[in-house]
């Protein structure tokens, strides 16, 4: 099945699953405009994206069924899609606001669109509730109901960690540079992004695919979340490093954004790549010019990006990381059961990032 055909399908799901969230609050008696803005919040908000959360839920769940899913297993698992969907969004929603972004997905951030201002904090938190909700309409009998409870209120805190390191280690209106490090990059977006955008939407489809805590496999015992979560934790590092690199070299209309992590003072892989390089004139320059509102002290940073060669280290640690995560997918022990790990979940999720433009 081609992506663009994944993706017709997966919006159909939506189209029932955003009928079931307006006819709630309709029946919990909120007037028509209440629920006319709650509809306008989720169409704006949730299914513009490029999709690849939730369909990797669909996708997963399928790679380990081994065969095309039914009717109402695919339903099953577009709800667990949508549901990071919903919870991308949610983020996505209150991120813009924190730092006061312009565009979103080629539009105005939803803070920002005409009429919307701050009641987008409370829209957010709306985005969020919608999962637990379609988790109780579809889920509450199965033995995993827990299981996905859990996993979804752990994965927005931990998510939440992670934006806390990054808002206090570069708040817009105070530019520490000596605060930064590579280090502390790879935690926050370990936490920030990585579990929520890679290890997910693959834990959901195995606990709804009934895939057990541990098995048996050539005598050794395998705890199949855990090796889910050695290769995808990295693979999202991989992730945001290239979302990092896109923000500074990818156009805006390409990205669907206007990159703004220089002006925001953000902890990027590419400003902590050119501070570990940099003469002490460059580091001068990226001191006196970095997180600085104006598109001359952009421009600035954006030459000693060029002068020490950040293009050219991302495409090496491109070549690194690609080359170590194939290991570690190589390594995974594979079996034709039911319930057990398949190598193609993960190839999967490398092969849609691997070298992305936007």
């Amino acid at each position: 099945m081609s992506s663009a055909v994944k993706r017709e399908k997966f919006q159909q799901a939506w189209a029932r699953i955003r009928e079931e969230l307006l006819s709630h609050i309709a029946q919990e008696g909120m007037p028509a405009d209440a629920v006319e803005w709650y509809g306008k919040n989720l169409d704006y908000n949730v299914p513009g994206g490029k999709l690849n959360r939730g369909i990797s839920v669909t996708d997963t769940a399928e790679i380990l069924k081994g065969a095309p899913l039914n009717d109402d297993e695919y339903f099953k698992a577009a709800v667990l899609g949508w549901g990071v969907e919903l919870m991308q969004a949610f983020f996505l929603v209150a991120d813009d606001i924190m730092d006061t972004s312009i565009t979103r997905r080629g539009q105005p951030c939803w803070y920002r669109a005409q009429g919307i201002g701050m009641v987008a904090i409370n829209d957010a938190i709306m985005l969020e509730g919608a999962i637990y909700f379609l988790l109780k309409k579809h889920f509450r009998s199965e033995p995993y109901y827990v299981d996905l409870l859990e996993l979804f209120h752990d994965t927005t805190y931990q998510t939440e960690m992670g934006q806390l390191i990054d808002l206090i280690t570069a708040p817009e209106d105070h530019v520490d540079l000596n605060r930064f490090s590579l280090e502390k990059h790879r935690l926050i977006v370990i936490y920030k992004t990585a579990y929520y955008s890679f290890y997910l939407p693959v834990a959901l489809a195995m606990y709804m695919s009934n895939v057990p805590t541990t098995y048996t496999l050539n005598g050794k015992t395998i705890d199949p979340y855990k090796v889910a979560l050695s290769i995808l934790l990295p693979l999202g590092e991989y992730f945001q490093v290239q979302d990092d690199f896109l923000d500074f070299s990818a156009p805006p209309e390409l990205l669907g954004k206007i990159g703004t992590d220089i002006v925001d003072n953000k902890c990027s892989w590419c400003i902590n790549t050119a501070l570990a390089v940099a003469t002490p004139q460059q580091r001068a320059m990226l001191d006196a010019n970095y997180g600085r509102k104006d598109p001359a002290s952009e421009a600035r940073v954006k030459e000693v990006f060029e002068a020490v060669g950040v293009r050219e280290r991302y495409a090496k640690y491109e070549a690194d990381v690609y080359g170590r995560l194939t290991a570690l997918i190589d390594g995974i022990p594979e079996s034709p059961e039911r319930g057990t790990l398949k190598r193609e979940i993960f190839t999967s999720f490398l092969e849609k990032i691997y070298k992305r433009t936007k």
